[in-house]
């Protein structure tokens, strides 16, 4: 006689299942891994971005300062609740020694990221603002330097000395990120 499945087991298991797609947005892209064993370890990513007017950005330029990398995409519905976070934390943080970094992870790069940048508008307590923090062009390589990503948006927090202190995978808890932020500066 064959044993019926558990049932805690398969509930278990939905619920993994839902959670994960509503609280981020995945893709093809999105499931980068590190692609080989020489990498750099991702708890001390080496990565130089390149940023939307083509220059690049090493994360190690950074070094002395608080920095939250945020992996997003324009069609990515939990990155656009965080973005308005995001944009708050740089203002409100910058002046004490904060980075945020956008990273990009869109398919067309540029000539979708760099439109949506420069007009669309999100609301800040009650202000209608633009990202206010750099943003960087990202891809599977990019995203193998942090270990890959399992979704978006996955959000990093690295101290003032390069290391990664937090990982946030899927839409993060504001009033966390802002904590692991503070306790940083």
């Amino acid at each position: 006689m064959r044993r019926p499945p558990n049932l805690f087991l398969l509930l278990l298991l939905l619920m993994l299942t839902v959670t994960t797609n509503f609280s981020a947005c995945n893709s093809g892209a999105a499931n980068s891994k590190p692609s080989a064993a020489n990498e750099p370890r991702p708890d001390e990513p080496v990565v130089t971005f390149k940023n939307l007017q083509g220059q690049d950005v090493p994360l190690a330029s950074l070094k002395g300062k608080v920095v939250v990398v945020n992996f997003w995409a324009t069609w990515c519905e939990p990155c656009r609740v965080e973005i308005p976070w995001m944009i708050g934390f740089q203002q409100k943080y910058a002046d004490k020694g904060l980075t945020i970094l956008g990273v990009a992870m869109d398919d067309e790069g540029k000539s979708v990221v760099a439109p949506y940048v420069q007009s669309t508008k999100f609301d800040v307590d009650g202000e209608s603002k633009t990202m206010n923090y750099p943003i960087m062009l990202g891809n599977d390589d990019i995203a193998s330097k942090f270990g890959g990503l399992l979704g978006f948006p996955t959000t990093i927090v690295i101290s003032r000395d390069g290391k990664v202190q937090k990982r946030y995978i899927g839409l993060a808890d504001q009033g966390d990120l802002e904590k692991e932020i503070k306790g940083l500066l």
